[in-house]
């Protein structure tokens, strides 16, 4: 297995694609999150609103782009997160979580981080760091 500490700039994680965003999922994350706002859940608000349907709530892409790093938690954590929404993430889109490694700096490893639906379309993207235990 790959690990981080050897990782050198311009290298990329293992892209790891989600299943189809799931109304079920959703509503789950409502209730985990206590974000009830129903252009989460209900596709008639989600449309009285002017949207064409029920829209990913955005801390539930956010926190799925951090999968992308579980695979190395032995290694170090995730020190900071900065990420900015592009577009919305529909049901049944498709999501790609992707990182490359853009900086290191001794035990400080700084990625671009993108999560891209079906389409190649940007959903979010923003730069993880992630510090390594010494």
């Amino acid at each position: 297995m790959m690990t981080l500490a050897n990782l050198q700039v311009g290298g990329s994680l293992e892209p790891i694609e989600l299943s189809p965003v799931s109304l079920s999922e959703l509503i789950e994350y409502s209730d985990a999150s206590g974000d009830f706002n129903p252009i989460h859940t209900v596709e008639a608000e989600a449309k009285r609103v002017g949207l064409p349907g029920v829209i990913a709530h955005g801390m539930w892409t956010m926190g799925n782009l951090a999968k992308l790093f579980t695979p190395y938690y032995e290694e170090g954590f995730i020190q900071d997160y900065a990420i900015r929404f592009v577009t919305m993430l529909f049901i049944d889109e498709v999501v790609t979580l992707k990182g490359k490694l853009v900086e290191k700096n001794d035990d400080i490893l700084v990625f671009l981080v993108v999560v891209e639906n079906q389409k190649g379309k940007e959903v979010i993207k923003g730069s993880v760091k992630f510090k390594l235990f010494k």
